[in-house]
């Protein structure tokens, strides 16, 4: 059985946007990571991310961001981050991606001679990269990232800061990665949208998919207009509307982390049901 005992700093989630690829009134679906009210971990930065980073900050660019899918509403604001970091923050920014998706990150935005018009410069100048595979650690808390089912064999990851919260990315519903994740009364942030597609999860799906428990402490986002958040609403989820804060639990402690996922797989191995 895993052990829910926690520690450590005040944390909060606020989000930037919630809409999907169509609703730009809503905002690009991201959001960041508070310690004591101050901005640290930005997951995902679409097109209207930066602008709406310093409309909600007293500040122009975050520390970090991760980025959980190659999509143009999940990273079509890095290539302006580029450029406000290379000539004011070169190389201070930290740019979590998952070692999957570098590749074609580097094709989509930086294999160009002349990044800048005048040249002399590379598009990594301007960040510090760290690849990511199933952990990370930011600020002293260690993070878990996780593929989910969206558009592709590993493709699309969320991110998960065990006690605290899960952030599912753009997916269908991933029961058993929020079983495994969010043991521990971890909100959970989950893309909903009013109906679903193949690569997104809709109000059906989480009502028929994810069992009472886990939808008392689940959050969408990622929905198609107002009209759609109000009727999910109604639906009985929590709903998220951009600048909205939402306080998180403490992290659990690295060490019980790991122990967790350590009997996780060795439960996985022998065959044995895995206990929460």
């Amino acid at each position: 059985m895993q052990e829910c005992s926690v520690a450590e700093p005040q944390l909060s989630l606020r989000f930037l946007g919630v809409g999907n690829a169509r609703a730009s009134e809503l905002g690009s679906a991201s959001a960041v990571l508070e310690f004591a009210n101050e901005p640290g971990l930005l997951i995902d930065c679409g097109p209207r991310t930066l602008d709406d980073f310093r409309a909600n900050y007293d500040r122009e660019l975050p520390p970090a961001v991760f980025i959980s899918h190659l999509h143009l509403d999940h990273i079509g604001g890095i290539e302006q981050l580029f450029y406000r970091a290379y000539f004011t923050q070169r190389g201070a920014i930290k740019l979590f991606v998952p070692a999957d998706l570098v590749a074609a990150l580097h094709a989509k935005l930086a294999n160009a001679p002349f990044i800048l018009s005048e040249g002399g410069a590379n598009f990594w100048d301007a960040f510090r990269l760290i690849p990511v595979s199933d952990w990370f650690w930011y600020e002293g808390l260690l993070f878990q990232v996780f593929p989910v089912r969206h558009s592709g064999h590993r493709a699309a990851f969320g991110v998960a800061l065990g006690g605290s919260f899960l952030f599912s990315s753009d997916t269908r519903p991933i029961l058993e990665v929020v079983q495994e994740f969010a043991a521990c009364g971890e909100t959970v942030f989950h893309d909903c949208g009013l109906h679903a597609s193949p690569a997104h999860a809709g109000l059906p799906d989480i009502l028929r998919e994810y069992p009472a428990e886990i939808r008392a402490r689940l959050v969408a986002y990622h929905y198609e207009s107002e009209d759609a958040g109000k009727a999910i609403e109604a639906a009985g989820l929590r709903v998220a509307r951009p600048g909205q804060q939402f306080s998180l639990q403490a992290p659990l402690g690295a060490v019980a982390l790991v122990a967790a996922a350590a009997d996780r797989a060795d439960r996985s191995r022998v065959g044995a049901p895995l206990s929460p």
